[in-house]
């Protein structure tokens, strides 16, 4: 798990699957809301608390984004409220909102990496695809893939890459489109 804060009153959690393995818990426990996802949530907000020096009373909202092969970002928003309030309440009140998304981002470090990696998605008839430069890296962007598919393409970019917690919306904006579509097969017809 790692945490970054935003701004005074927003702090943004990463948890990868195996935060949550580690823990017991699956995404579908953070949906159902469940006990044991609770638990989890207090004792983030306790060590947010110890690393960043802040008191965490009253209302937050929390907005939740699960990310398909990566886990999910949280990022809990502490609303102000007065001394009086804060006195009165004593409590955590929760507002979740949860988003899903089929977006699949994996970061790497290498180029060779990256031709590796198309090389074998393109045995699977995987052609599609972005491929973007920020900050040193690649990263491959996919969207398309669906039911058994998912499971292989996860697992063959994470033995050449790393799931990506860098957001597609900044990469998109400030990093370098290197191929915008099909960039597995345009991948291994440069390389091949």
């Amino acid at each position: 798990m790692r945490l970054e804060r935003l701004n005074y009153n927003k702090i943004k959690f990463f948890l990868t699957l195996d935060d949550l393995n580690d823990r017991g818990l699956t995404k579908e426990d953070v949906w159902k809301d469940s006990l044991k996802w609770h638990q989890l949530f207090h004792e983030m907000l306790e060590e947010a608390s110890e690393e960043f020096g802040v008191d965490i009373q009253g209302s937050v909202a929390v907005e939740i984004f699960s990310m398909q092969a990566q886990g999910m970002v949280m990022i809990v928003t502490m609303e102000e409220q007065s001394d009086e309030e804060l006195l009165e309440d004593g409590f955590i009140e929760m507002q979740v909102t949860v988003e899903g998304s089929e977006d699949i981002l994996f970061e790497f470090k290498d180029f060779e990496d990256v031709i590796q990696m198309a090389k074998r998605l393109s045995h699977m008839q995987i052609e599609e695809g972005s491929l973007y430069c920020y900050r040193g890296k690649y990263f491959y962007h996919v969207t398309d893939i669906e039911g058994e598919d998912i499971h292989r393409v996860i697992a063959i970019l994470a033995e050449f890459g790393d799931s990506s917690f860098t957001s597609i919306h900044l990469i998109q904006e400030y990093g370098k489109i290197l191929i915008g579509s099909s960039a597995v097969k345009k991948l291994v017809g440069y390389f091949s």
